[in-house]
């Protein structure tokens, strides 16, 4: 009883590697360029963002203080 589980385990673990290992495959890796660009990309949006973001604590502080006082 104990060698039906255990070879069945076995298969399991052969067949999610091998299904794993065909994903695997499958993955485009971008180029140099490409990613180049889009790492040039997320950083220029990053600090435009925390720009954007600094602005606004700037102004709802001042904001704020004004109200306060």
């Amino acid at each position: 009883m104990g060698d039906t589980a255990n070879t069945t385990e076995k298969a399991t673990k052969k067949s999610w590697s091998k299904g794993l290992r065909a994903e695997f495959n499958k993955i485009v890796w971008p180029d140099s360029e490409s990613l180049a660009k889009q790492s040039a990309a997320v950083i220029v949006i990053s600090v435009i963002l925390g720009v954007i973001i600094s602005i606004l604590d700037l102004g709802i502080k001042y904001g704020i203080e004004v109200l306060i006082k």
